[in-house]
């Protein structure tokens, strides 16, 4: 396993996501996960399954401190008040006093960042959560975020894999000592029938999409949380320790970037940065 170490904290780089899976397949995948050895677990307000996750994760038996787990508030709790009450709600849906990672899920115009930060610090300071950061933010709002934070924020979690050039994101981030955790990590799936992948993985016995995660891995303040509904696939993601790229791999994973390669685009995005 790679650790991130942030402010002596060890966060697990490789993590396992839950989106799209619901409820009763989160807590499942959740334990599964577990047992496959996965000690990093991602979550959302928004991905309804915050109940799943926290039963699948006393089910695994896994004592709390030996777990990361991170939620995110959604942009329509962005104002004081309102989102400490949906962290709260979050505590009780997943049985937790806690969680170890706190991010705000999508930037948005409708409430001064100021505030919403504000009442980020103040749920940190309350001890719900033990990091803060935010999800989606393109370099400008990096530093207005940073700027405005009182507290150091921890991560800023967006979408990353091979054709998507987060480099200028990544800069950003590495500048104010932040990681970037990468979500959609194998483009939906796309990575595996990608030919560059697949020749690079058939020198060391891997798959496209192994490759790509192990690609992220190798990457300095890059984390993952593929998310996979089947213990199968699930562990095969996980299986990614036992080989490592090389120089010109790398390169060549990096030049499979396109101007067109983002995937997650709604209509409330931000606006993005441009490819490097």
């Amino acid at each position: 396993m790679i650790y991130r170490n942030w402010q002596g904290i060890e966060i697990p780089a490789l993590g396992f996501g839950t989106y799209e899976l619901n409820n009763d397949d989160a807590a499942k995948m959740v334990t599964e996960a577990a047992k496959i050895g996965y000690r990093h677990f991602d979550t959302a307000q928004m991905y309804h399954n915050e109940e799943g996750v926290g039963h699948g994760l006393k089910a695994s038996g896994l004592a709390r401190d030996d777990y990361f787990l991170t939620t995110k508030v959604w942009y329509d709790k962005f104002q004081s008040g309102d989102l400490q009450t949906s962290v709260v709600e979050s505590l009780r849906k997943l049985d937790l006093d806690h969680v170890d990672l706190l991010l705000l899920h999508w930037p948005t115009d409708e409430v001064p960042l100021a505030e919403t930060l504000a009442a980020l610090n103040e749920v940190k300071n309350l001890g719900m959560t033990r990091l803060i950061g935010i999800s989606n933010f393109p370099t400008a709002l990096i530093e207005k975020a940073v700027a405005q934070s009182a507290i150091p924020l921890t991560v800023n979690q967006v979408e990353y894999h091979p054709y998507l050039d987060q480099s200028k994101v990544l800069e950003s981030l590495r500048s104010h000592d932040m990681l970037l955790t990468a979500y959609c990590p194998i483009a939906r799936g796309t990575v595996l029938h990608d030919p560059v992948l697949k020749e690079i993985g058939a020198k060391y016995g891997k798959s496209g999409i192994q490759v790509t995660l192990r690609w992220l891995m190798q990457q300095d303040s890059v984390m993952a949380i593929p998310k996979s509904g089947s213990p199968k696939n699930a562990a095969a993601n996980f299986n990614i320790f036992d080989f490592e790229l090389s120089d010109a791999d790398m390169a060549a994973i990096n030049e499979l970037s396109k101007p067109d390669g983002r995937l997650i685009d709604p209509s409330f995005a931000p606006k993005w940065d441009e490819a490097a």
